[in-house]
């Protein structure tokens, strides 16, 4: 959001500058041009009149409309040096502490000098400054505001764009950049643009996802209810081979894969979306209790710091604990400890502590963070999750400072129990 915001800044002072340079540009062009016309008007006049006074100093007589003199003191001294080389010239100068144009010319070997005021054409020059600083002042804040909305207006797209790119990586796959629609119709745009491409290529490559992560979850779906059912009966068919290690160890591959499938059609069912849970009020440390003692082997110990009452469902909880311990005794090592803290339970084992990639990015399926570490498909803490997502349970994965995996899950929270 800081970046999007920058970047707005960022083109309106871009074209702000742009507008000031050709704004100044234009303002020393027009100056310059105005000035040569102005001042060339106040040459023409004074060399007219110096022209006046040489005619006339020459038949000896006077011109009284005119401010004549013969080599004046204030007579600029650049002025003075062209008449003696025989030149006529004129020069903005001050004659008694006011500024005139000067015009000079060679008489009889001295100075002829005319003079009119300037202070005239001086305060037009200022006035006509003062009109072009103003109307670039005054442009330079329009198109200012102009390119601050435009970049706004980009910036907002832009902004929409990045949070819909977020929920997609969240895992909300149905979100889509939804632009205000033009003028001309609902979501018809007049134009295309580069923000609006890349809005339509977010959307197109989560659509994509989206559809290829159904594939995969129907034909997850689709394998394991195929494998259900050669299951079941090679179970069946198993308990008539006669007793034996052989029978026992075909029964121990067979429940494992039937757990196997079991757990896939759990995870295509969550995925669907369709689960709801059957919340009811329940006694939190009474119910883990109750959970722990029911897992075989029942090897954790329960810490109730606090008891609370929450809204869960007690199978699904069960689900959730009972997969939690199995991971613990898998993949850690003992002791084994759950803690009620009100409506928090803490699940902690004192192995080596989940990957790095695991508390980053949560379960997935079929990923145990290390192949060579433990065994396991990664499906139970995936089953984990999505059971609580179902029971709106805020699920947490950490390791302790002093070793071993630390899983927080916050429940919604019924109403403390009286004398807690």
């Amino acid at each position: 959001m800081r970046a999007l915001s920058s970047l707005r800044w960022r083109i309106a002072l871009t074209t702000t500058l742009v507008c000031c340079m050709v704004a100044a540009a234009l303002g020393i062009l027009v100056h310059n041009v105005v000035a040569r016309q102005i001042v060339g008007e106040v040459r023409k006049e004074v060399d007219r009149d110096l022209d006046h006074a040489l005619g006339h100093y020459e038949y000896g007589t006077t011109h009284g409309d005119v401010n004549v003199a013969l080599d004046p003191p204030d007579l600029p001294g650049p002025l003075r040096a062209l008449v003696a080389r025989g030149d006529t010239g004129s020069m903005v100068g001050e004659h008694q502490g006011e500024p005139v144009m000067w015009a000079a010319g060679p008489a009889d070997k001295k100075a002829l000098a005319v003079w009119i005021p300037y202070e005239h054409t001086r305060n037009r020059l200022r006035d006509i400054d003062t009109a072009i600083l103003a109307s670039s002042v005054v442009a330079a804040g329009v198109v200012a505001l102009a390119g601050l909305f435009l970049a706004n207006r980009i910036s907002r797209r832009l902004t929409t764009t990045a949070a819909v790119a977020r929920r997609i990586s969240a895992g909300d796959l149905d979100a889509r950049v939804d632009f205000p629609a033009d003028s001309d119709g609902p979501r018809q745009p007049r134009s295309r643009d580069e923000v609006r491409d890349v809005a339509q290529a977010l959307d197109s490559m989560a659509g994509s996802l989206q559809e290829r992560l159904e594939a995969e979850k129907r034909f997850t779906a689709d394998v394991a209810h195929e494998l259900r059912t050669p299951l079941t009966g090679s179970l069946a068919a198993a308990e008539l081979l006669p007793e034996g290690r052989p029978k026992e160890m075909i029964n121990d591959r067979l429940k494992a894969l039937h757990r196997l499938t079991e757990d896939l059609l759990e995870i295509s069912r969550l995925d669907s979306g369709v689960e709801r849970a059957d919340l009811a009020r329940v006694e939190l440390g009474r119910a883990v209790e109750r959970a722990v003692a029911g897992t075989r082997p029942p090897a954790a110990s329960v810490r109730v710091v606090r008891d609370a009452a929450v809204l869960t469902d007690r199978r699904r909880l069960d689900r959730i604990l009972a997969n939690l311990l199995a991971n613990a005794h898998r993949h850690g090592r003992p002791p084994v400890e759950v803690t009620v803290d009100g409506p928090v339970v803490v699940v902690r084992d004192h192995g080596p502590g989940y990957p790095a990639e695991l508390i980053e990015h949560g379960p997935q399926r079929f990923r145990t963070g290390d192949p060579g570490r433990g065994r396991g498909h990664g499906l139970g803490l995936t089953i984990v999750a999505g059971q609580a997502a179902v029971l709106e349970i805020e699920l947490s994965f950490a390791n302790a400072p002093d070793g071993g995996a630390i899983t927080t899950l916050r429940l919604p929270v019924g109403r403390l129990l009286e004398g807690s």
